[in-house]
C-alpha cells in the first residue's frame, strides 16, 4: 500500500496478529466509495508477502459499523449504470475479506447495521461485545442487503435472514449466537482482549494447515451475486428508495442537535 489509509488503522498486536481498525467514528464508521477500496486492497496484502498470520477487525469509537454511508446512496441517484459498479465495488470489498489469506476475526463492538453484519457475515468467525446490534436496516429504505441475502442463507440460514431482512429489526448477541453469526460474547470492556487472544491461538498453529482449512471452507464464495448486483440495482431505481433517502437525510439535518444516543437508534445502513 504505498498511500496512507484513511478509512482503517493497521495496529501490530503481535509479531503475527494485527488488529485491523476501522477509523471514522464521527460517522459510526459509516462505508463509503473510499472505504470499500480501502479495505480490498489492504485485505489483499495481509499474508501475502508478510509475516501476518491472523487479522482483528474492529470499530473505533461506540460502533462496529453502521453501514453505507445514506450520503453516497443519494450520489448514486438510483442510476442503474453508477449503482452497478458501485455494487460490485461492495461485493469485491467483502469477498476480499472472504479470500484473505489469514483469518478474519470481527470483534463487533456496538452497532453493526446493514454492511457491518455483511461484513461480520465476511468474516471467518466473529466475537461480540455484550452492546453489539446486527441489522438488515435496507428494507426500510427501500433496498436489501446484497452480499447479506446471499451469504445470510448459508451462515445463519434462511430462515433468521428473512427475519431480519424483511423486518429490518435489531438482534442482540445472544439471538446472533444463537443463530450462527457470533460465536462467543464478552463484556464490552474485554471484548478486544479475547479477539487478540483468539487471534494468537490460530496464529500460533501451522501456518499451511490454518491457510487449506480456510481456503475449502470459503471455496463456495461467487455464486448468486450476479443476480444479486442486478436485483439491487434495480431496487437502487425505485421511488420508494429515493423518498426513503430524501427523508432520511432531511431527518439527519434536523436532528444535528439530538444526543448521539438518540441518533443511534436512527435507521442506517
Amino acid at each position: 500500500m504505498n498511500e496512507p489509509l484513511q478509512r482503517f488503522r493497521i495496529i501490530r498486536r503481535s509479531p503475527n496478529v494485527v488488529e485491523l481498525r476501522m477509523s471514522r467514528p464521527e460517522k459510526l464508521n459509516a462505508m463509503d466509495q473510499l472505504w470499500f477500496r480501502e479495505l480490498t486492497t489492504v485485505m489483499g496484502s495481509f499474508g501475502v508477502d508478510d509475516d501476518v498470520r491472523a487479522v482483528v477487525l474492529t470499530g473505533e469509537g461506540r460502533a462496529f459499523s453502521a453501514g453505507g454511508d445514506i450520503d453516497m446512496f443519494h450520489d448514486l441517484d438510483g442510476d442503474a449504470d453508477r449503482v452497478r459498479p458501485h455494487l460490485r465495488r461492495v461485493y469485491d470489498a467483502f469477498h476480499s475479506v472472504e479470500r484473505c489469506a489469514v483469518p478474519v476475526i470481527a470483534a463487533v463492538n456496538g452497532l453493526a447495521y446493514g454492511g457491518g453484519t455483511e461484513l461480520a457475515l465476511a468474516c471467518d468467525m466473529v466475537l461480540a461485545g455484550e452492546s453489539a446490534r446486527f441489522s438488515f436496516k435496507e428494507v426500510d429504505v427501500g433496498l436489501q442487503p446484497g452480499f447479506g441475502i446471499v451469504r445470510g442463507p448459508q451462515v445463519i440460514g434462511p430462515q433468521w435472514t428473512s427475519y431480519m431482512a424483511l423486518t429490518g429489526r435489531d438482534i442482540d448477541p445472544c439471538q446472533a449466537r444463537a443463530c450462527g453469526l457470533v460465536q462467543e460474547v464478552h463484556p464490552d470492556g474485554e471484548l478486544l482482549e479475547h479477539a487478540l487472544g483468539l487471534a494468537g491461538e490460530i496464529a500460533a498453529k501451522p501456518l499451511l494447515a490454518v491457510q487449506v482449512g480456510k481456503a475449502f471452507i470459503k471455496r463456495h464464495t461467487t455464486a448468486g451475486f450476479s443476480e444479486s448486483v442486478e436485483a439491487t440495482a434495480l431496487l437502487f431505481g425505485t421511488a420508494q428508495h429515493a423518498e426513503a433517502v430524501t427523508a432520511f437525510r432531511q431527518r439527519s439535518g434536523r436532528d444535528r442537535g439530538r444526543s448521539r444516543t438518540e441518533l443511534d437508534t436512527s435507521p442506517s445502513l
